[in-house]
């Protein structure tokens, strides 16, 4: 068994500040390409800010950077092998795709020519998530700089997606397709962020998702509600009724069995969570809200990370236009979400929701649930060996301890860890205040340099400790 040289922070910190001017100008040309996936007038360009990722990757030192395509935006892949037998495999996961982003949104400057202002980076894609997939070029030539080796401690692969921003929906085949080639024994998310500039943190879990539209249909046509009203099913009336029965009094979600599978929170954990400096009032401004409202027994943070919910997206149905129009409608429309947690499967709640719908319409109105896809849910188990590499090197690279969040959206994390069965940890370095999706994104340009730091100890230490 070979000796992992250790990478001296004094090194790591040297190497990452001489590397410094040319990554952000690497950064800053990629995020001149407008990698638009949702906008087919930009199908050019997401291609071109693929091929500019090849390019990069090759000139960092991959020996294998190529472009995956796919049905929809091609993805791009590279690997890394460590040379050393018994080396582990590590797949980082990101992508180049970026949300739609104008002026006239009300940004303050071109979204897609990056200004540097007062120590940071704006741009699309500046956070979300070029910054981020960059940070690992610099990282990993840090990594071998400071360590004098020639190639990474691990076997070190990328798949950095192109339609990340659109849903992902060729992903997962692709992940199936391409699966002996992305095997690995741990997959690495940059494409998240931490609770603040003052506590550093690490995401454990991401929460999965099915959503649906419920179409009730009545009569054939609208009809004269004094002529028939009250003796006829109105279904925009059962539309209201199903949004007001999808939870009891305490808040907890009424569709049948859906608690069951829920992997409910440790007394750890929740105090875990209670650690954090979470300030409720700051909290509801930023959600534009006036008070909070969910599951009882539970903190806020708990139900936006760890419990499951449902939500109605949108109710619709009957006259919407000026004055009264006293008619029973023909149809009425339901959009719901659920969020879902550790232990729920996707499958087992839409057939939930199609049973609690069935048992819920009266007779009279005929009912279709349209399903519009799902993600699963993903967490890291607290004591796996690789999270803890991945809490030491951020450590190191922050200098004071590393806290612990979950993230209450959800992403293809999942897909990664069902596909490849290994588990999925995440290394972001972004802020709230980063404006994700949001006019005037930009990327802090300190903490960035802290994730190219924490990328160099990174791969050490999980070598080192995964063979130990």
């Amino acid at each position: 068994m070979s000796t992992i040289p250790a990478a001296p922070d004094d090194a790591v910190r040297a190497c990452v500040d001489d590397g410094r001017a040319a990554f952000l100008d690497d950064l800053a040309e990629w995020l001149r390409i407008p990698s638009v996936s949702a906008d087919p007038d930009r199908s050019a360009d997401v291609r071109r800010s693929a091929e500019w990722l090849v390019a990069k990757l090759t000139a960092t030192g991959f020996p294998v950077a190529e472009i995956w395509d796919t049905p929809g935006a091609p993805a791009v892949f590279a690997d890394w092998p460590s040379g050393d037998p018994d080396a582990p495999t590590v797949l980082v996961y990101g992508h180049h795709d970026v949300q739609p982003a104008d002026r006239a949104d009300g940004w303050h400057s071109d979204p897609f020519v990056p200004e540097e202002r007062e120590g940071r980076l704006y741009a699309r894609g500046a956070a979300d998530d070029k910054g981020q997939v960059l940070f690992h070029t610099l990282g990993v030539r840090a990594h071998l700089a400071a360590t004098g080796r020639t190639s990474p401690a691990v076997n070190l692969k990328l798949i950095v997606e192109g339609e990340e921003e659109s849903g992902s929906p060729h992903f997962s085949a692709l992940l199936r397709e391409r699966a002996e080639r992305l095997a690995c024994d741990a997959v690495l998310v940059s494409d998240t962020g931490m609770w603040s500039r003052e506590v550093p943190t690490v995401c454990t879990g991401m929460r999965g998702l099915v959503d649906c539209q419920i179409d009730l249909y009545g009569p054939d046509q609208d009809i004269h509600s004094g002529s028939f009203g009250g003796a006829v099913p109105n279904p925009a009336t059962e539309a209201a009724r199903l949004a007001a029965g999808l939870h009891d009094e305490a808040r907890r979600v009424t569709l049948p069995g859906f608690y069951d599978d829920v992997v409910e929170l440790t007394p750890h954990e929740r105090e875990l969570f209670a650690e954090l400096p979470f300030d409720e009032e700051s909290w509801l401004r930023t959600a534009h809200s006036y008070a909070p409202l969910g599951e009882a027994g539970h903190t806020t943070l708990e139900r936006i990370w760890a419990r499951p919910t449902a939500e109605v997206n949108g109710i619709s149905g009957g006259y919407q236009g000026p004055g009264g129009k006293t008619i029973v409608p023909a149809s009425a429309q339901l959009k719901l979400s659920f969020r879902l947690v550790a232990g729920q499967d996707t499958e087992k709640v839409q057939q939930a929701v199609r049973e609690w719908a069935a048992h819920s319409v009266p007779d009279g109105i005929r009912h279709e649930v349209t399903f519009w896809g799902a993600t699963r849910p993903c967490l890291t188990p607290l004591g796996h060996p690789a999270l803890r590499s991945v809490v030491r090197s951020m450590e190191r690279a922050f200098g004071r301890k590393v806290r612990f969040t979950r993230e209450g959206g959800s992403g293809p994390a999942a897909d990664l860890q069902d596909v490849l069965g290994v588990p999925v940890l995440f290394l972001g370095v972004s802020v709230p205040s980063d404006g994700w999706h949001a006019p005037n994104e930009k990327v802090e340009l300190d903490l960035l340099t802290k994730g190219v730091e924490t990328a160099a100890y990174l791969w050490g230490d999980l070598a080192e400790h995964w063979r130990a």
